[in-house]
């Protein structure tokens, strides 16, 4: 099976750089799953309805969120009715949605997990337990497992990479928006990465524009942050994994720009 994984795509930039570089990312490594992480599709903060069956239009077979997941407040109303979208697992057990879904798609079955960290940011349930206890029932239908480990900290991240190394399929981390360069398979087979990016403006901090963010460093004063419409850049890792065991074979980074892309073979 191969697995594609799009980092979180902020704001409308995003959008369209997925929306033009997908039918080309489909071609060079022709996936059998696309995941995308969406928290920050819709200005920035959250997803929309619309937004989402954008996604599934263009061939995104399911959403990943994060910490921004109720910044659209209409998601309360329409959550439950996707299947298709997970949002983190170890939220209080009353909050709408859910934490994994079997996504089946071109004669594959991948379970996707998201689970939140706890370190600077809300205080969640335990992310690790329940991640483990999410890939049992998982592996009931599947060998094949994605963890989206939205978290803050690269501490927390790489400690869930080694402690679901040979349950899950791959452990790949969002919310920090910047990839890094530790994409690797672990001894027990999971593909892990610590921070798969961002989709968005390359010119802005983090997709947000810049004046804003630098008020806030330099006065320490609230600011309103703005998604950038700058050229963007965008991240993604390829993963292929093997359809009886769900051990990963092999992982690799996507890093495009919008100046460059149309270059990729």
């Amino acid at each position: 099976m191969k697995v594609l994984f799009i980092g979180d795509i902020v704001g409308s930039v995003g959008r369209e750089a997925v929306k033009q570089v997908l039918p080309s990312l489909k071609a060079k490594y022709n996936p059998h799953v696309i995941i995308a992480n969406g928290e920050n599709a819709a200005a920035g903060r959250g997803i929309t309805r619309q937004i989402a069956n954008e996604f599934f239009e263009w061939g995104i077979h399911g959403i990943t969120m994060g910490n921004h997941t109720w910044d659209n407040k209409n998601i309360f109303e329409w959550i439950d009715e996707e299947p298709r979208i997970v949002r983190p697992a170890n939220f209080h057990q009353s909050a709408p949605g859910k934490g994994m879904a079997i996504i089946s798609a071109n004669g594959k079955k991948l379970a996707i997990i998201n689970i939140q960290g706890r370190t600077y940011l809300p205080v969640n349930d335990d992310p690790f337990t329940l991640a483990e206890q999410l890939i049992e029932e998982a592996h009931a239908t599947t060998p094949n497992v994605l963890v989206d480990f939205h978290a803050e900290v690269t501490s927390e991240k790489i400690a869930m990479g080694w402690y679901l190394d040979g349950k899950a399929s791959m452990v790949v981390g969002t919310h920090t928006h910047v990839q890094t360069n530790d994409d690797t398979i672990l001894p027990q087979g999971t593909a892990f990465i610590t921070d798969v990016g961002m989709v968005g403006s390359r010119e802005g901090v983090l997709g947000m524009q810049r004046d804003a963010v630098l008020h806030r460093f330099l006065t320490g004063m609230p600011a309103r942050f703005v998604v950038d419409e700058g050229k963007w850049h965008l991240h993604a890792v390829a993963v292929e994994l093997d359809d009886k065991t769900g051990r990963a074979l092999k992982i690799e980074k996507i890093r495009l720009t919008e100046d460059s892309w149309l270059l990729m073979g």
